[in-house]
């Protein structure tokens, strides 16, 4: 991964975070990596634990952010959510796994941010 992917990557990842701190979620984790995979975010809301998988875009990529979860991704969040929560017994046992899809203008800014609930079911 390119210094510029990575630093976009961690750019969508903040705002991401900025926006769940603001409605009441509090992270407990970053970029966990496992065996299984890696997620984005780990979260409180309530009393569910949330991974939050962040995918931002720019303009002159191909799709848009909310199209970019592919079915072998949704697979192995499922399999990391079951083992994190596994290993971390003092989290809620209630899960969910969250899509923040991100979009860029042309000039940087963002054109749509998205926040989809329980985008991977279990």
């Amino acid at each position: 991964m390119s210094r510029a992917t990575d630093r976009l990557g961690r750019s969508g990842e903040r705002l991401a975070a900025d926006y769940l701190k603001a409605r009441g979620y509090r992270l407990v984790d970053r970029n966990v990596r496992r065996r299984e995979g890696e997620v984005d975010l780990v979260a409180l809301q309530g009393g569910t634990l949330v991974f939050v998988e962040v995918k931002l875009r720019r303009p002159r990529q191909a799709g848009r952010a909310i199209e970019q979860l592919s079915a072998r991704k949704q697979r192995r969040l499922r399999k990391l959510a079951a083992a994190y929560g596994m290993e971390h017994p003092e989290l809620p046992a209630d899960q969910r796994i969250d899509l923040v899809a991100i979009d860029l203008a042309a000039d940087g800014a963002v054109a749509s941010f998205q926040h989809i609930r329980s985008a991977v079911e279990g």
